[in-house]
């Protein structure tokens, strides 16, 4: 072979473009979820809390109204705990983005943390 009749032809490959990644599906609902959670156990400790103080004694725990607000509200918390579990599902998708399964976990942690935490008060309070 003549060496100085090969030539070397280069071809410009173009750099991939960067693709922009969608927001995951479970991020949104854990988002979604944390935050009507954390909006109704508010609404909920808040009728709690109006509730006993229209009553001289308190509220009487015993009473349905008392055991329906309970229910109500640890019905909440487990919404929070399925918002959290979607949370740390959608960051396990790494072709998406995280944006909302990072704030879904935040609120729906906060919640959680919150309704534990007044959990502790009531019953370190009687």
């Amino acid at each position: 072979m003549d060496s100085e009749n090969t030539q070397f032809t280069q071809t410009f490959i173009p750099p991939p473009v960067p693709v922009a990644l969608k927001h995951s599906g479970l991020g949104i609902a854990s988002f979604v979820l944390s935050v009507v959670g954390g909006i109704l156990t508010f609404l909920v400790v808040v009728v709690a809390g109006v509730m006993s103080a229209g009553s001289p004694d308190g509220l009487d725990e015993n009473s349905a109204q008392a055991i329906v607000i309970g229910l109500f509200i640890i019905g909440f918390a487990i919404l929070d705990v399925i918002a959290l579990g979607l949370g740390i599902a959608a960051l396990q998708q790494k072709d998406r983005k995280q944006t909302f399964s990072i704030l879904g976990m935040v609120f729906a942690g906060c919640t959680v943390l919150g309704v534990i935490g007044l959990m502790i008060v009531g019953t370190v309070a009687k």
